[in-house]
Formats: structure tokens, C-alpha cells, sequence
């Protein structure tokens, strides 16, 4: 296969909304774009964004933004010049990110065309149900037509083996996914400069058991969890919080309430190479979600040698052995405050971890997106 080959990636959000999957898109698109003609079809926002500035084409839908809540709703349905512009693209295979409106358009196109269409699975959707409905029924109903999309796909990825199990054991999806992880395009910074930078902005010492969270804040990532941990944690530290979102206000309340005086609430950081500071300067990056399935935050992490703390059976902890390339403990704060505390204690253990990290859960995207390329060209000429 000489020519190059149109590629359409179909997600249900994206810039300036900054989240795991938007990330993954865009780094999916701009190392595709050196071999291929690639197309992103996401929502419309509500800002002033210039898509211009990307090296891929970025094709917008009509959505309507969503109370109380950090996504917009897309409408590719009822949205002509979007349904025009698409069937113009003349793609060579559908990559959906999610299996919503946007996703779904992908796939009606993909029939049409009898092209391949791939779909991957980033996220436990049910759990996002569970908190909007209040319903385990509805949103065990309504995982199951998430299912329904994927069996439309000619393949399916999973981020990890724990979310291959979750799409077959719990949704019920009929066939043994294919594995493609996530990775990052953050590379190593220099360790003084990331501390010095860190540790001038918020007054730390060199010295500082310095702790952190970066990504959304919202419950569904067992923020509050972080910040009981905290109250039982019987050593000095700092612990930044790095990202906004619909819960910060509750988040700021909780911590004032529990008399939390070293926690530093750094607001959203969209400078990569600064933000790659702030993973460089953190001795321990806490994640205890149990809600991602393979975060993009523990691999920039793991990219500075910066290990994370997750809980035992996360999905995001799939590949973790504990003492090993990462640390896992107990869903229980004070387990958690105890093992943060017996990390930082032994330091051969926490440098060997460090090391490990590095070399096994650091993935490049430019290796990731070769592969990506050899599958779509493979699916083309199978089709």
C-alpha cells in the first residue's frame, strides 16, 4: 500500500477540553499525519479555538453543553454541514475513541463506505452511569448498548488486560480484545531545573517530601479519597494538586475542613515541558482511581522516574507489581497513608522503583503509533 491512506478518528470530546482520551487522540493524529492524511471528528466548543494550529484536519459537530458536568453532548445527527463534510473525506478506515454520537456517526460511515472500523475501549462507562442515574439497572442497561456499538467494530483495542476483562466479563463483549497501550510524548527533563522551577513557585525546600495528583477534579477519581489518606499520613510533606474541574470547589471546601494546610491547589498546566516539572519534582504521584483504565498520568509519571501509588485491583494498575515498578495498597486511607510513609522510609526500595518505572511503564507514542499504522494498513487490505 503506496498511497497515503485517509484516516478518521472520531471522539466525543477534545480541545480545550483536556482529558486522557482527547490526549490520546491528538497524539494518535499528529504522528499518524507524517504518513497519512488524517481527519479528527469531535464536538464544537463553545470558545474561541484555533484548530487551525494542528497538523491534522479537525472537523467540528454541532453539541449543546451539558450541565453540571465538564463534557459537551454532540449532535452529529442532526448537524448536515458536519454529515457533508464527513462523507467528502473519503476515508480509508474509522478509529472511534468512544462509542457515543460521534463515534457511532464513525461507524454508520464506515458501513456505508465498507470500509474497517476499529474501536477502542478507554473507559468503564457503566461507573459514569452508576453516578449520573443513581440506577445500577439503567446503567447496566445502558453498558450493554455500549457493548452493541463495539460489536459493530471489525476490531476492538483495550488500553490494558483489566479493561479486556471488564469489555468481556462485564459487558459481555464476545471476543478477546487486542491490547494497544497508551504511552506519552513526554520525554526526561532536567532534574535540578524541573525541582528548581517547583520549589522557587511554591516556596518549597529542596528537602520536602513533595506528593501529587494531576488530571481532572472530579469524585470519579477518588480525589477525596487522596485527601483522607493525608489526615492519617504521620510524616511532612506537600502534596500538590495539579487540574480543574466540576468538583474542585467541593475539593477546596474538604481540605479547608480538615485543616490541611500543606495541600497546594496548582490549577490546570497545559505548558507539557512544565508540567513534566512538576512529575520530576514529586517524590510519589498518587492515583488511587478506581475509575481509569490506563491513565496517561502514571506514564508521564513514570517518564520523570516518579513511581505512582495505586490501589490493589484498579484497572490503571494492570502491569503493576507492587515494590516493583509501582507501588499498591489497600482501599483504605490509612493503608494508604502507611504505605506512602513506609515508601518514602526505605530508600533502596523506592529507587529501585524508580528505575523500574521507568523502563516498564514509560511508553513513547512514536513507537505506539507505528504499530497503529501497520494494523489500520493490514485491516484495509483485509476488508
Amino acid at each position: 500500500m503506496d498511497k497515503k491512506i485517509n484516516i478518521g478518528l472520531f471522539n466525543d470530546s477534545f480541545f480545550p477540553m483536556i482529558d486522557g482520551v482527547v490526549m490520546v487522540v491528538d497524539n494518535y493524529a499528529k504522528r499518524l499525519s507524517q504518513y497519512a492524511n488524517v481527519f479528527v471528528f469531535v464536538p464544537s466548543t463553545d470558545k474561541n479555538y484555533d484548530d487551525s494550529k494542528f497538523n491534522y484536519k479537525v472537523i467540528r459537530c454541532n453539541s449543546v453543553k451539558m450541565p453540571f458536568l465538564d463534557y459537551s453532548l454532540p449532535l452529529p445527527t442532526f448537524d448536515k454541514n458536519f454529515k457533508k463534510t464527513l462523507d467528502a473525506c473519503q476515508l480509508d478506515i474509522v478509529h472511534i475513541h468512544a462509542p457515543a454520537p460521534i463515534g457511532i456517526a464513525g461507524i454508520k460511515y464506515a458501513k456505508k463506505h465498507h470500509i474497517p472500523v476499529v474501536g477502542t475501549m478507554h473507559a468503564q462507562y457503566q461507573q459514569d452511569f452508576k453516578r449520573a442515574l443513581k440506577s445500577d439497572y439503567m446503567a447496566s442497561d445502558l453498558a450493554k448498548k455500549i457493548t452493541n456499538v463495539y460489536k459493530k467494530c471489525d476490531e476492538v483495542w483495550a488500553v490494558n488486560e483489566a479493561v479486556a476483562d471488564i469489555l468481556t466479563n462485564e459487558y459481555g463483549y464476545d471476543q478477546k480484545p487486542r491490547i494497544m497501550y497508551n504511552a506519552t510524548e513526554m520525554k526526561p527533563v532536567d532534574k535540578k531545573e524541573a525541582c528548581d522551577y517547583v520549589n522557587d513557585k511554591y516556596h518549597l525546600s529542596k528537602d520536602d517530601n513533595v506528593f501529587l495528583f494531576v488530571g481532572r477534579i472530579n469524585k470519579l477519581k477518588n480525589i477525596f479519597f487522596i485527601v483522607d489518606a493525608l489526615k492519617e499520613l504521620d510524616m511532612p510533606y506537600k502534596m500538590l494538586f495539579v487540574g480543574d474541574g466540576q468538583d474542585m470547589d467541593e475539593l477546596k471546601e474538604y481540605v479547608k475542613e480538615n485543616n490541611l494546610e500543606n495541600v497546594i491547589f496548582c490549577g490546570k498546566i497545559t505548558d507539557r515541558k512544565i508540567l513534566a516539572y512538576y512529575y520530576a519534582r514529586a517524590d510519589l504521584f498518587l492515583f488511587p482511581s478506581l475509575y481509569d483504565c490506563n491513565s496517561l498520568v502514571q506514564i508521564e509519571a513514570a517518564s520523570q522516574k516518579t513511581p505512582t501509588l495505586f490501589l490493589e485491583g484498579a484497572a490503571t494498575a494492570s502491569g503493576i507489581k507492587s515494590d516493583i515498578n509501582g507501588f499498591l495498597s489497600p482501599n483504605d486511607p490509612k493503608a494508604y497513608a502507611k504505605k506512602i510513609k513506609d515508601v518514602m522510609e526505605n530508600t533502596d526500595l523506592y529507587d529501585n522503583v524508580c528505575n523500574n518505572a521507568y523502563k516498564t511503564v514509560y511508553k513513547n507514542w512514536d513507537d505506539v503509533t507505528k504499530e497503529v499504522l501497520e494494523l489500520y494498513k493490514k485491516l484495509i487490505e483485509e476488508k
